[in-house]
This record gives structure tokens, sequence and C-alpha cells, in this order.
């Protein structure tokens, strides 16, 4: 493994701690300490993580315009982790939605050039191996967040905004190893004629097929504050949700690179179709659930499900298109299913307050499922 993959993968690993030490816990601080109402959460997620995905679509083309991914991941991890402490200043959801907004904003500046950073930098026999070792640490990271929120909220009950605080710290240490230690070398840049395309038809149609699948997908899959707030819904209690999310994180990340091999060996559709089946399960699951002793169980079981799904489709992005479009196409299906978060987020809202969280679950769980036999059925 090069250095430049362990090293994106460090960034990921203490972005991912800083982000989510706040992830779990944004849920409760809303509805707890602002008094927000379920809908509006889904209308916060909504917007911040659609309307950021735009974003996603741009700096992709201009990472590949220019010939560089690593300005831009500066850029986008630089915004992100020194604006969510700001968390802390809060006191009105429209400042959350606004902080909230920017952090994934900086996403959208980085994601789709470090994708494509870690596609130029491998080939497809370990591609699936990258991108899972990344999505390894991204979540090794992700694990630690709630363990170091459990560890605050617990010696300090209910003192939210000092968790916001906190998160400063990993978050500096990201931008800190990206900056001083990840080297790259600049590619030949397009000349006008040469751009990337925006649009869907210079991608191909295999790319064109699997976007709509996955953003049929991605409409049922509401945003993770909904989870929170069906584990505190059925009993668990707040400062132990965060170890719930530990539980998720930790799964995620020993399954991550494994089935990032096992897609490398025998493709990656047979991986990805498995994920989408599982995960509407999950969702049946949580639909059905009375007691908070299962969180814990379909909370383990997400997590295999986000191994199985989040960095192999980056992987099968990046061996469907030409090596000069992998940041245009990196942004493109992330800008495209970025946007179908925000209809997805208010439609749980709204079926959540209106007929229950039953309902709401089982209706995500109905349309991942429904897109798991679309991709298995139409070959890309």
């Amino acid at each position: 493994m090069n250095s430049a993959i362990f090293f994106i993968a460090m960034v990921s690993l203490f972005t991912d701690l800083s982000s989510q030490m706040i992830v779990p816990i944004l849920p409760l601080f809303l509805t707890a300490v602002l008094h927000v109402q379920v809908g509006t959460v889904g209308l916060i997620e909504g917007i911040a993580e659609s309307t950021a995905s735009i974003l996603k679509l741009f700096s992709g083309w201009f990472s590949d315009r220019i010939g560089r991914r690593k300005p831009l991941m500066i850029a986008g991890y630089g915004v992100s982790n020194l604006v969510k402490p700001l968390f802390a200043l809060s006191a009105s959801w429209g400042q959350v939605l606004a902080i909230r907004f920017a952090d994934r904003l900086g996403k959208g500046m980085r994601g789709a050039p470090r994708d494509a950073f870690l596609a130029d930098a491998t080939n497809k026999e370990e591609r699936g191996k990258a991108f899972g070792f990344r999505r390894s640490m991204d979540t090794l990271g992700a694990a630690l967040g709630p363990l170091a929120a459990f560890w605050i909220l617990d010696a300090f009950p209910g003192k939210y905004r000092a968790v916001f605080w906190a998160s400063a710290i990993p978050g500096v240490l990201a931008v800190l190893i990206l900056v001083f230690f990840l080297a790259e070398e600049k590619k030949e840049i397009h000349s006008a004629r040469g751009l990337p395309k925006f649009g869907f038809q210079s991608l191909g149609r295999p790319f064109m097929v699997f976007t709509f699948i996955s953003t049929l997908f991605t409409i049922g899959n509401f945003s993770d504050a909904f989870l929170v707030l069906r584990a505190q819904n059925v009993g668990m209690t707040p400062s132990v949700i965060p170890l719930a999310y530990l539980l998720f994180n930790v799964v995620c990340s020993i399954f991550s690179t494994p089935l990032g091999v096992l897609s490398d060996r025998f493709g990656r559709r047979p991986v990805l179709v498995s994920g989408f089946f599982i995960f509407a399960c999950i969702y049946f699951g949580f639909g059905m659930i009375h007691r908070a002793s299962w969180v814990w169980v379909l909370f383990a079981v997400y997590g295999f499900y986000y191994a199985a799904t989040e960095g192999i489709q980056k992987a099968y992005i990046a061996d469907i298109v030409a090596e000069t479009q992998r940041g245009i196409a990196m942004g493109t299906y992330s800008a495209v299913t970025g946007l179908a978060a925000l209809p997805a987020s208010i439609l749980a809202g709204v079926l959540w307050e209106t007929f229950g969280p039953s309902v709401a679950f089982a209706t995500g769980g109905m349309l991942a499922a429904i897109a798991g036999i679309l991709l298995l059925l139409i070959r890309v």
C-alpha cells in the first residue's frame, strides 16, 4: 500500500472522529435543548446534505480540469473541521442549519477529488482494497468519536456543547496531516476541447444505470438522525446512544477492507446487491422493534451494510468510467445521490409525524429492496 492511500486514510480517520463526536448527539441537542420538532430535524439534514451535494459535481470537474486533487481536498477538509465546533455557540435551529450546511459544503468540496485521487493511485485489481481501507480508517475514527462523546456526556450529563468544542482537536490534526504529509503529482491539464462534460451521456450507460438505481436507494436511506431518534423512542438513554454508534462503526471498520478485497476477487455487483438487501432488513427491523436491546443488533448489522457498499460503490464507478473522467464521475454520482437526500429526509419526517416511525422505516426498506432487485437484474 502506497503512502498516499495511508495518509488519505489517516485524514479520514481524524475527520470522522471529529464528525462522529457530533452526529449521534446533534438530533438530541436539537430536540432536547433547542426544542426542535422531528420534521424540522429532517428538513435540516435534507437541506444540508442535498444543497451541498451540488458542489461535489463542480469540485470533481474542476479537479479534472486543473490536474490537481489536493488543493480542493485541503479547502474541503479545512472548512468542515473549522466550522463544526461552532455548534457550541448555536442558539437556534437556523444557526445549526447554517453550520451544518457549511460542514457539508466542505464535504462537497473534498469528496470527489479525494475519491478520484484514490482511484488514480490504484489499479483495478487492488482498488476495492484501497477504497475499503480508507473506509475502514474512516469508520475507525467514527467509532472513536461516539466513544469520546460518551465519555464527555457521562462526566458532564447534558453538556452537549462541551462535545462540540472537543471535536476541534481531531479536526485540526486531520488538516495538518493533509497539508504536510500528502504528496501529489500534477496531472496533465485538459485543453478546453478535451474538458470533461457535465451530464450523464458522456459518462456512459453503465454509469447512468448505476446512478439511477443508487438514487432510488438513497430516497429510502434517511438521515442517521432518524436512527438516533428511533433509538431514543424505544427507550435507549441519550448517554448510551453514542455507544450504539460506536458498535456500528467498529463493525464497519472491521469488515470494510475484507469486503473490498472480496469485491476485487468476485466483482463489485454481488457485494453491493447483498448490501442493499441487508439495508432493507435493517430498516424493516427499526420499524418493528419495541425494546432498546434490539437497537444494538440493528446498529451492528448496519455497520456491515456500510462496509459492503460505501467504498465499493466508489471503486465500481472508477471501474466503469474513463480515467480522465473520474473526478466528474465521482462528483456527478455524489451530487445526484446527495440531492436525493433532501426528499429522503423530508419524506422520513413527514411519514414519522403523520403515521409513526414504523411506516417511515418500512417505506425506506421497500425502496432499498426494489433498488437491490434492479441492481441484481439489470446488467451494468
